[in-house]
């Protein structure tokens, strides 16, 4: 990771660590860059958080001002930005959304022409022209000064393309969307009312500030109450700008990325669309997820948390599915990234082939007790790296042996360090990540 570009691009509080110059100083280096031998060409997107304009408007000043025209699509989601990039031919996409962090957090991701995450060389180019390490950057004059045009027209070509997808239309499924009051509340009732969905719609009212809040991926609480309370067959729950999707069965129980990554790679698998018969997860996936898959002949490759590194993985290997148990899945036959409306058209495919719930189809997978708790800290990495820390980590992973494991690492995107474990009982697991947690307090490491 570099000083200011993540695993998940450019992350921080609006206006503290994340201003408009930076958005603007990125702008004027992207718009230099991709057009350097032509006319530069980006398409770029946000959610509804209030310092979205903001951004918006300074990378589309810099954008400009280095001869880059800019096609807005204003609120929209994620995978939308990555479709349209490879689609359409743009040089470059940019989505300003801090994903699931709260609404005074923002963020600028930027996508490369084959819609994926920008190479690290680039994000590293842009660092040292923000930090005034090279030469200054000219200016367009003239004719060679970039437009900016409306592009609502992109919205409905990322739609049309999601109704596609399904092999058959879901009509007889009673369905809730919870939109996190997000990206999604612009989309989801357009795509799945184009794909002959019925869905009802939740947490659809953004007003700049409640994005994410107590509703979503992050607080699917309310979507599982609501499921049970009113007979239906399956939510949905997507985070702030829609690139991951958490789902919830008819009984009200989640069903997590790594359960959707099982039901969607046994079916996938049971028609020939599974490379190698084989699901890549990462770090975070449950012990449950790898039995299961052994058990019926799938093999799983595992990487270090990120859709980024799973998604590299899948280019590297031809494979076809992946993702992470917080929800980004990635189904790379239809997508360069995790995209939560397609995931929610997969589940309701294998539902549909199969005639079975979507309780049946998660429950193949029994679930290890996991609990993870965050600690925020002063230093990601002293935290990590502190002695006795790793002393009291050796000592958990000792205690459990074979019947479970402790996985300690940092936030890609915040200044968390997160302890995760898994054991038999979900009273290990409290006991095995408390103990850590107090030697990071004891040892003067969390933030105050």
């Amino acid at each position: 990771m570099g000083k200011y570009f993540g695993t998940d691009g450019f992350r921080g509080e609006a206006n503290v660590s994340l201003t408009a110059e930076h958005a603007y100083k990125i702008g004027r280096y992207i718009g230099w860059y991709f057009g350097q031998e032509k006319k530069a060409k980006f398409v770029m997107g946000k959610d509804t958080r209030l310092s979205g304009d903001m951004l918006e408007s300074a990378l589309a000043a810099g954008l400009t001002a280095s001869g880059a025209d800019v096609y807005m699509l204003h609120l929209t989601t994620t995978p939308s930005v990555a479709y349209l990039v490879r689609k359409e031919g743009f040089d470059c996409g940019i989505m300003i959304s801090a994903s699931h962090n709260p609404f005074y957090d923002n963020g600028i991701k930027l996508v490369n022409g084959k819609g994926q995450k920008m190479e690290a060389e680039v994000e590293a180019a842009i660092e040292k022209y923000m930090d005034g390490e090279t030469e200054e950057i000219p200016y367009a004059s003239r004719e060679a000064i970039g437009k900016i045009l409306e592009y609502p027209q992109g919205k409905d070509l990322y739609v049309d393309y999601l109704k596609q997808i399904p092999e058959s239309p879901v009509k007889e499924r009673r369905i809730a969307l919870d939109c996190s009051n997000g990206s999604a509340s612009y989309l989801a009732a357009q795509v799945f009312e184009a794909c002959g969905i019925p869905a009802e719609i939740l947490f659809c009212e953004p007003n700049g500030v409640n994005i994410n809040t107590d509703c979503g991926s992050t607080h699917i609480e309310k979507l599982q109450a609501y499921v049970k309370e009113n007979g239906l067959d399956a939510g949905f729950a997507y985070d702030g700008d829609a690139d991951r999707c958490l789902a919830v069965d008819e009984k009200g129980n989640l069903v997590d990325g790594d359960l959707i990554m099982f039901i969607c790679g046994k079916y996938l698998n049971s028609r020939g669309r599974l490379p190698e018969n084989t699901i890549v997860t990462t770090v975070m996936s449950n012990m449950g997820l790898y039995k299961a898959c052994e058990r019926d002949g799938l093999r799983t490759e595992q990487t270090a948390v990120g859709d980024k590194y799973v998604c590299e993985n899948m280019n590297k290997n031809g494979y076809a599915l992946g993702g992470e148990q917080s929800g980004h899945v990635i189904f790379r036959e239809f997508a360069t990234t995790g995209d939560g409306m397609l995931t929610s058209l997969m589940l309701l495919e294998v539902m549909n082939a199969t005639g079975r719930s979507l309780s049946d189809l998660a429950g193949e997978v029994t679930i290890y007790p996991q609990l993870l708790k965050n600690v925020r800290v002063k230093d990601k990495t002293e935290a990590r790296e502190n002695p006795a820390v790793q002393a009291a980590v050796a000592a958990v992973a000792e205690k459990l042996g074979d019947n479970g494991r402790i996985l300690v690492r940092e936030s890609g995107t915040e200044p968390l360090i997160r302890v995760m474990v898994e054991a038999e009982t979900d009273e290990i697991c409290l006991e095995m990540v408390d103990s850590v947690i107090h030697v990071i307090n004891s040892e003067g490491l969390a933030a105050e």
